[in-house]
């Protein structure tokens, strides 16, 4: 692994001998670059939504439905460490049945500071629907660590609502009718004390949070591949009127994969 940006004394630092290849980054490193804002000055930590997602040269999201084909060991491990720092976990329903979404688990490594920034043993997921239309005995509902979440509307249907509480989720209204309002969303898990969000899509969701301006962050692996077709696109949904600029904040290299950090500008 390697900095690229910005670029500071550690760039050098982590090339291997002879400076071409980096060495791999530890968890611990890998945590510090990739760490949550503190709190502000009344010590008042307000929630952060940061996006994570893999996109190949060619701009696709997925290959065959899926983005594992595009991915490679070192964005799992920035995924293992975005999902350590986390508070929450935000997915749309079709990412979770497309992707076959467990709970998050808990890592050794990363408990003594979770502990000390008063956050549970892992991640909650949240997931996003206005139709609830999940199956409730995957893993994900019947053996999490921590209940997991049911982001819906007002106007969900009763029976769905009632089988997902029957099978232990929490359900949380973050919308007028059916659907989710984003901007709620993120408001809602604020105030049950999540306030470092990690979205992993889908391009849908993300495009909502986007056009909802709600996103704050975005950690984009760009793979060295092309795979042309029509897969979507790391955002979907309609355009915005004007396009939100982000700026660069870091950029990491290994093995010809690019890991960048771009934050709302």
């Amino acid at each position: 692994m390697r900095r690229l940006f910005p670029v500071t004394d550690v760039t050098d630092e982590t090339a291997a001998p002879g400076g071409v290849d980096g060495r791999e980054w530890s968890l611990a490193e890998l945590a510090a670059a990739y760490a949550y804002p503190g709190p502000g000055p009344a010590g008042r930590r307000e929630p952060w939504l940061r996006g994570n997602m893999v996109s190949t040269l060619d701009g696709a999201a997925q290959h065959d439905g899926r983005s594992q084909p595009i991915s490679c060991p070192a964005d799992m491990r920035i995924f293992g460490v975005l999902r350590a720092l986390a508070d929450v976990v935000v997915v749309g329903a079709e990412t979770v049945r497309q992707e076959g979404y467990r709970p998050a688990r808990a890592r050794a490594e990363f408990a003594a500071d979770r502990e000390a920034a008063g956050q549970g043993p892992a991640a909650v997921i949240a997931v996003v629907t206005a139709s609830l239309d999940l199956d409730f005995s995957l893993p994900l509902f019947t053996t999490p660590l921590l209940p997991t979440l049911i982001l819906t509307g007002a106007g969900a249907a009763p029976d769905r609502v009632a089988a997902a509480e029957k099978a232990g989720a929490r359900v949380v209204v973050a919308g007028e009718g059916a659907a989710v309002d984003p901007a709620r969303a993120v408001r809602a898990l604020a105030d049950l004390g999540h306030t470092r969000l990690l979205t992993e899509g889908g391009p849908r969701l993300l495009g909502q949070t986007v056009a909802a301006g709600v996103l704050d962050e975005l950690c984009l692996t760009v793979a060295p591949m092309l795979t042309a077709g029509d897969a979507q696109r790391i955002a979907g949904g309609p355009s915005v009127t004007i396009p939100v600029r982000f700026t660069l904040n870091s950029m990491l290299e290994e093995d010809g994969f690019l890991f960048t950090r771009y934050r709302r500008a």
